[in-house]
C-alpha cells in the first residue's frame, strides 16, 4: 500500500522519528513517502496517512494542526495514524493509552491510533531565546527517544495495512469463450 508519512518538525528530531517509521514500512514492502507537512498539496494515490508533529507548550505545531483542517475531507476517507514527539519527562512505564497526549482539532477524523514518543532536546539545535527559556525552566536536555518503540509501532501499522491491502500485482483477467454450440 502507498502510505504518506507526513511530519511537522521544528528542529529535526520528529523528522528523524518519521524517517524511522518510513524505513520500517518500506522494509515491510509498503511504498512509503516521507513528506514535510508544509509542502503537501494533495493526498491522491495514498491509501493511508501517518501524521506526526513535535509538541511545544503542550500543543502540536501550528502547521500540523492546519494540515488536519485543510485535508479534513481526504483524511476521513483513508486510515490515519498520529504520533506526537516532544515530552522529555513522559513516564514511559505507563501504557500508551494512559499517557497524556495533546488535544488536537481533528474534527471528525478518527485516527486508528495516536502514539506519544518521548523526544529529544539538544541545546545546539536551539536559538538564543529557546536556550534561555530551557535554562530558566531547568529543562533537562538529551535524547530520550525509544527507537525500539518507534520501530515496533511502525511495524504494527505495516502489519495492519497488509491485512487490508489488495495485492498490487494481482492479475485480473476475463476469459471470453467463443460462442460454440459443440464445445
Amino acid at each position: 500500500m502507498k502510505v504518506a508519512i507526513i511530519v511537522a518538525s521544528k528542529h529535526g528530531s520528529t523528522r528523524e522519528i518519521a524517517e524511522a517509521i518510513t524505513t520500517e514500512l518500506r522494509a515491510h514492502n509498503h511504498t512509503a513517502d516521507l513528506l514535510d507537512v508544509e509542502y503537501v498539496t494533495e493526498l491522491d494515490g495514498y491509501g493511508a496517512v501517518i501524521l506526526g508533529s513535535a509538541i511545544y507548550g503542550g500543543n502540536w505545531l501550528t502547521k500540523a494542526m492546519r494540515f488536519t483542517k485543510v485535508f479534513q475531507k481526504e483524511l476521513l476517507q483513508i486510515p490515519v495514524w498520529l504520533f506526537s514527539s516532544g515530552p522529555l519527562n513522559a513516564d514511559t512505564t505507563r501504557p500508551q493509552a494512559d499517557r497524556p497526549k495533546p488535544t488536537l482539532p481533528l474534527g471528525e477524523i478518527k485516527p486508528r491510533d495516536h502514539h506519544l514518543f518521548v523526544g529529544k532536546l539538544d541545546l545546539a539545535d536551539l536559538g538564543l531565546m529557546e536556550r534561555m527559556l530551557v535554562s530558566a525552566m531547568r529543562i533537562s536536555t538529551g535524547d530520550y527517544r525509544d527507537w525500539d518503540d518507534i520501530r515496533g509501532w511502525a511495524r504494527g501499522i505495516a502489519e495492519e495495512l497488509h491485512k487490508a491491502d489488495v495485492p498490487t500485482d494481482a492479475v485480473r483477467a476475463t476469459v471470453l469463450l467463443p460462442d460454440c454450440p459443440s464445445c
